[in-house]
């Protein structure tokens, strides 16, 4: 039975739609808020914004009324009575009578606290924050199951759509030698949002998030996702990202003794050229008849063949893993594994006493490492440096470590990136310690 049948058959069971609530209402929320209310049994809730008429414009835009709570009694009572509600912060977020929340801000600090105080309450968390996810995301993996709900980066963006590839190659028992994505847009390791401002004008994109896409991070970021929910590594720190089409795939992402361009197998790259917005995973075969089947489906000459999904739709799909979460009571991505990490490198050199502003700004770029190397060096992850404090002068390219920088200890991303670290050898924290985090 497809998603829409079960929705409604959903519906008409407990007499009432699936409450959804909705974290961020940029460019990512108002889509995901857009498809969603095309979908029968379901309900946009709640949408939790810093501005409040964003959060407004959000239901308006899809023919929805907000009521006017300003409370968080009235925000609740108008939820149970079927009602949507515009709120100017998360504060409320976990009183709300929500079945999932969607966290789609981009801020790495408003992810973490946002899938915590969401699952603390017993909500399921589906967030198209990868940012967040590839900081924290082993150690959400485990508080959901700890609380017994459901955590889950969306469907839609280039992780998850390349792993549901990933686990069809494997499904098939062909060897996975590489899984990436093409990237959108030309390559600026040192491009800013101010140097891409007149670009995301036209656009109608926030600068930083255009920024992040441009100078790398993005593409780091989504395959470090994609490497942890998967097991497979990192070929080469910052992967290759060469030029390459879709039929030539299979020939860039072979192993250098056979003509491409990988150390070993079992990795994530990217690559540029036309091969974006898709995504693929090349795959390898020593079975003489399964290579000739493959060849003779038109797939290539082997034993390397590439599966390619020519398009993602982003925020238009993450209403997918709503329904996975709420129907089949799995998340469509989480962190199985840990074998990759993103730090960042320096844009311009840096002087001590700068505050570093983050993903998609003037001062780092995110890099992809393997995990046991980014440990090895020391590096900090990109998404716990907003707001650090440069220690000491550091020169251009500098991969940053914690000897480099003092952290804003008050972020959550930053306690809970610590927490995780310490989970070795202290544990999984418990619930009321997590609880307390946020309530400092």
């Amino acid at each position: 039975m497809s998603y829409r049948a079960r929705l409604q058959a959903r519906e008409a069971e407990i007499g009432r739609p699936l409450r959804v609530g909705l974290v961020g209402a940029g460019q990512m929320g108002r889509g995901f808020a857009a498809q969603l209310l095309r979908m029968p049994g379901v309900s946009l809730s709640a949408v939790l914004d810093v501005q409040r008429d964003r959060a407004e414009e959000a239901l308006t835009q899809a023919g929805i009324t907000p009521d006017g709570a300003t409370t968080t009694d009235a925000a609740v009572q108008a939820i149970e009575n079927g009602g949507s509600v515009a709120l100017g912060g998360i504060d409320e977020l976990g009183a709300l009578p929500l079945d999932v929340v969607v966290e789609a801000t981009g801020v790495p600090d408003v992810g973490a606290r946002v899938a915590l105080e969401s699952l603390l309450s017993g909500k399921g968390i589906a967030t198209l924050n990868v940012e967040s996810d590839v900081t924290i995301g082993a150690l959400m993996k485990v508080v959901a199951e700890k609380a017994g709900a459901i955590y889950s980066v969306c469907r839609g963006d280039e992780p998850v759509e390349t792993k549901i590839l990933v686990d069809y190659a494997r499904d098939l028992s062909f060897d996975v030698v590489c899984a990436g994505k093409g990237k959108n847009n030309p390559l600026d390791i040192y491009a800013t949002p101010e140097s891409l401002a007149e670009r995301a004008r036209t656009k109608q994109m926030n600068p930083k998030m255009l920024c992040s896409f441009v100078d790398g991070s993005k593409a780091m970021i989504e395959m470090a996702a994609l490497a942890n929910t998967t097991g497979l590594g990192v070929s080469t720190r910052g992967m290759h990202g060469p030029p390459s089409t879709v039929p030539e795939l299979h020939q860039t992402f072979a192993l250098k003794e056979d003509g491409g361009v990988l150390e070993k197998a079992g990795v994530v790259d990217y690559c540029t050229g036309p091969v974006a917005p898709g995504v693929f995973v090349v795959v390898r075969t020593d079975d003489p008849y399964v290579n000739h089947e493959m060849t003779y489906l038109q797939m290539g000459d082997g034993p390397y063949f590439s599966l390619y999904r020519p398009y993602h739709l982003a925020s238009i799909e993450a209403p997918l893993t709503v329904c996975e979460m709420a129907l089949d009571n799995r998340p469509s991505l989480v962190a199985e594994h840990w074998t990759a990490e993103v730090g960042a490198t320096t844009k311009r050199a840096l002087q001590a006493g700068e505050k570093i502003d983050g993903v998609g700004g003037m001062m780092v770029r995110g890099l992809i490492d393997d995990a046991s190397d980014f440990a090895r060096d020391g590096a900090v992850p990109l998404g716990v440096l907003a707001g650090a404090t440069l220690k000491h002068d550091v020169p251009v390219d500098h991969l940053l470590t914690y000897d480099d920088v003092d952290l804003d200890e008050s972020s959550t991303i930053v306690k809970l990136r610590r927490m995780q670290d310490a989970m070795a050898e202290s544990g999984v924290p418990s619930l009321d310690d997590l609880a307390a985090l946020i309530r400092r």
